[in-house]
């Protein structure tokens, strides 16, 4: 099944989650692609520890997930 997420908000938790979510998609077999719109382009804006968006995305799309904008 292709998946498609859309994330418009520029909340790290927000963005965090969605690419996690990407990630489980992917490990069960998805097609997945996430779809950055507004202030989401500026996807790493609020990485952390405790939110690691940039480690999260790093493996989405070493996995073949789409991160397109």
């Amino acid at each position: 099944m292709q998946i498609l997420l859309v994330v418009s908000t520029d909340s790290p938790e927000i963005k965090w989650n969605a690419v996690r979510f990407g990630n489980v998609l992917l490990e069960e077999g998805e097609e997945v692609t996430v779809f950055l719109n507004g202030p989401a382009v500026a996807l790493y804006g609020g990485d952390s520890e405790v939110f690691p968006i940039r480690q999260q995305a790093k493996l989405f799309a070493l996995s073949e997930g789409v991160l397109a904008a």
